[in-house]
């Protein structure tokens, strides 16, 4: 029976591996066992996706990029070259944890994450949210955020179209499509602004 996906030669995928209709997955490629990869997926050179990891319907996965396990992506996430996951905390060689011991992260819909950005284990980013190059995120990031920096704080808001949005009468209109979405709250000023997790984390500590 012929596949209805493409894998290039140079890569290897393992037994109990579902890959959806229409992936492409190109040069020097690890798919390991129990990974489930969705339909229209495209994974670039180098890529590496670790056992039971789950991949969404037209997802991007660029150059080096490996998602290790514990990481689930939804649907038309955008992973950009060599951006970085993790799974553990606190890792010791001499000490390995193995399954038990890893912190699941979860990249809702849509979201995109920019060259050489780094996702700390044990959080989620939003749906349609926009993550800056190099930047180093730490909290839970809240649906449409624009998160830069390091560690990533919130800079703005993306529409779904990846267009930055403006605020009108308490509405975020985004001028390029022209659609509206619905964010947390609008940044007031320069000053940095921090998500619901990282602010209650600092009320509380005074």
């Amino acid at each position: 029976m012929e596949e209805k996906y493409f894998v290039h030669p140079s890569s290897f995928v393992d037994e109990d591996v579902e890959i959806g209709e229409g992936t492409k997955i190109w040069h020097f490629c690890h798919i390991q066992k129990g990974a489930r990869i969705g339909k229209r997926c495209s994974l670039g050179q180098n890529v590496n996706v670790s056992n039971h990891v789950k991949v969404g319907d037209g997802c991007k996965l660029q150059n080096n990029v490996s998602l290790y396990e514990g990481v689930e992506l939804e649907d038309y996430v955008f992973c950009g070259p060599s951006c970085v996951f993790t799974n553990d905390l606190t890792p010791r060689a001499k000490y390995p944890k193995g399954s038990a011991g890893y912190h699941k992260t979860l990249i809702k819909e849509g979201a995109s994450i920019g060259a050489n950005a780094t996702i700390v284990c044990g959080h989620t980013v939003g749906r349609w949210a926009l993550i800056g190059a190099g930047a180093v995120v730490a909290s839970n990031v809240p649906d449409h955020a624009l998160m830069l920096g390091v560690p990533a704080k919130i800079r703005g808001w993306a529409c779904e179209c990846g267009a930055l949005l403006h605020f009108e009468d308490g509405k975020a209109t985004c001028a390029a499509c022209g659609g509206e979405a619905r964010v947390p709250f609008e940044p007031k000023s320069d000053r940095p602004v921090y998500c619901s997790d990282c602010f209650a984390r600092m009320k509380a500590q005074g």
